[in-house]
């Protein structure tokens, strides 16, 4: 039998201001202000007093399942700008230690000595997003507002260290993330 409608509703924080013009939805909070678009799906986006209404009109399964992910969004939106991200990153070696260093305002990352080569590893992180030292030895944090940036960001600076043509058994080194988690607002 063929559905009439599916659809959600999600609350807004207290704390948040939303605006949704023509599918793109725009957060206020404390922390700052996340835009996302949503103009390539098939959908009615409704915002009430204190709930957004996510509705689809005689939907398939993938338009079914397009309500959750919207939902989601704006949910991890709403986290963004209330708490905000962070991933802790380390770097992991056997041999030759990995220096990382961040430049230009927290917004570039500097990768020396990645298993002995001389060649310098640069990485420019998305906008948005910034990095620091936690403090620990050989471990940065990347945070943000916007969860696919910063998971964008961590996954640059992770891919930028990847041994090829080498056997990892034997060459070890690496930056990997070893947590993520939203953090309450400071």
């Amino acid at each position: 039998m063929k559905l009439i409608s599916a659809g959600n509703t999600i609350p807004i924080p207290p704390n948040c201001k939303v605006k949704i013009e023509k599918r793109i939805v725009t957060v206020d909070g404390p922390r700052g202000q996340l835009k996302k678009s949503f103009k390539h799906l098939q959908c009615e986006l409704i915002l009430n007093k204190k709930s957004i209404d996510i509705k689809v009109w005689f939907p398939n399964r993938k338009a079914v399942a397009c309500v959750r992910t919207i939902s989601s969004h704006i949910g991890n939106m709403f986290t963004g700008v209330l708490q905000g991200y962070k991933y802790k990153m380390k770097s992991v070696y056997a041999h030759f230690p990995i220096n990382i260093n961040i430049i230009n305002d927290h917004t570039h990352v500097e990768i020396h000595n990645f298993l002995g080569e001389k060649f310098i590893r640069r990485v420019n992180l998305l906008p948005g997003v910034t990095c620091k030292q936690t403090g620990n030895k050989d471990e940065i944090m990347v945070e943000g507002n916007d969860v696919e940036s910063v998971s964008r960001s961590a996954a640059l600076i992770q891919q930028s260290t990847t041994v090829k043509n080498k056997d990892i058994r034997k060459f070890l080194g690496w930056c990997i993330c070893i947590r993520k988690n939203a953090y309450p607002a400071t």
